[in-house]
């Protein structure tokens, strides 16, 4: 069963089969998770094997392409009918001698498609190398093209009932963030943190599911708030001790992402100067987006705030999110940061994760949003600031 109606699936193809025009090409091949699912609903833990979406220029329906024993997973979630759901044998599953895009190729030539251009998403997480050596040499008469990120693009303008999935894993995102900070104390370990987070993550809110994030929580603390996307260890928190959190909420693959920084008891004085500057910074940051802006005239106000208390973040602060599979929630198209030109329009959904990180610790505060027709919409409605715990209170 989809989570979209059919009507919404056929809007999105049309607007993929204007880009592959665009990008001139006749036969589309899609392999990230995340865009098979935003074309045919399709939602399984199938992409450690190959797989991919055909699209036809000239055809109405794509066709999916997986193992054999995916097949009914294909029937389960998708919304095509059973003739586009192609397969391949176990024989060719971590093959040493064959591959599956071997029988893809066979399957394109047998439908006279093999000479066309062909676009493919060289850069997809779950399309490997050899998977391209393999489509080259099934078909040595095609003209391959790079269409990495093609349907991403098409992505970034969320429909209402894209942004109704949002908040739901907004409401989730909420709940994980209350248990992890609740399960903060003297002498409780990370990995305890991890745990509380990802029951709320599954159990949900609201009387609604969560699914399996894109990324795990990622949790460090004490010294280790130096370095982003650490993730947990089993070593028991101390007095004073600043931790991390940044997690997701996910629904139906939605993401609604959100971090911050909680300290264990008073912070120093160093701590919350810096927490000022970041919680300054992306208050003034969300106070100006509007339609219109660019992503780089967006992070020009978060980079002109810290410059005022003397602290400089060289990398992006931001990324367009949406449907994903591990392992990453960002869509892989606009990024909040100098030389980023896209101009944000409505209906855009961002993670804005302006953290600095110093020698010896450092601050998250983040917030997911939709762009509005006048500003933006936050997903997530929490504290913003240095949290105290135990207590559970802001410090600044």
């Amino acid at each position: 069963m989809t989570a979209f109606p059919k009507q919404e699936y056929d809007e999105r193809l049309i607007k993929v089969k204007e880009e592959m025009e665009r990008a001139g090409v006749e036969l589309l091949l899609i392999s990230d998770p995340a865009n098979m699912n935003y074309i045919t609903g399709y939602d399984g833990w199938s992409f450690y094997v190959s797989q991919m979406v055909m699209i036809f220029i000239d055809e109405p329906e794509p066709y999916w392409f997986g193992r054999g024993q995916d097949v009914n997973g294909a029937k389960a979630t998708t919304w095509l009918p059973e003739s586009h759901l192609l397969s391949y044998g176990d024989e060719f599953v971590h093959a040493k001698t064959k591959h599956p895009m071997d029988e893809a190729g066979r399957w394109l030539k047998s439908k006279g498609k093999h000479a066309k251009r062909i676009g493919v998403e060289l850069d997809a997480y779950y399309f490997s190398a050899k998977a391209m050596n393999h489509l080259e040499q099934a078909l040595p008469d095609a003209a391959f093209a790079d269409t990495t990120n093609l349907v991403n693009y098409v992505r970034m303008i969320k429909s209402d009932r894209e942004i109704t999935f949002m908040k739901r894993a907004a409401a989730i995102a909420e709940e994980a963030m209350n248990e992890g900070i609740r399960a903060i104390q003297e002498g409780t370990r990370t990995c305890d943190i991890a745990a509380a987070i990802s029951s709320a993550q599954i159990r949900g809110a609201n009387g609604i599911g969560g699914d399996y994030p894109a990324i795990v929580p990622l949790i460090p603390a004490g010294e280790l708030t130096f370095a982003p996307h650490l993730t947990w260890t089993d070593e028991p928190l101390k007095k004073g001790e600043p931790i991390i959190i940044e997690l997701a909420g996910c629904y139906r693959r939605y993401h609604a992402p959100l971090a911050r920084t909680v300290v264990l008891g008073k912070p120093d004085a160093e701590l919350q100067r810096l927490a000022y500057a970041v919680t300054e910074g992306i208050e003034n940051t969300l106070d100006s987006i509007r339609p219109g802006l660019t992503c780089e005239e967006i992070e020009g106000v978060w980079r002109n705030t810290i410059s005022k208390h003397g602290f400089n973040k060289d990398s992006r602060i931001g990324y367009s999110i949406g449907v994903n599979y591990p392992p990453d929630w960002g869509e892989h198209t606009a990024s909040i940061r100098p030389g980023d030109h896209t101009i944000l329009q409505p209906n855009m959904a961002f993670h804005l994760i302006p953290g600095i990180w110093l020698d010896n610790m450092g601050v998250e505060i983040s917030e997911s949003f939709i762009v509005t027709d006048k500003g933006c919409e936050t997903l997530v409605d929490y504290p913003r600031s240095l949290i105290v715990q135990p207590g559970f209170s802001t410090a600044i």
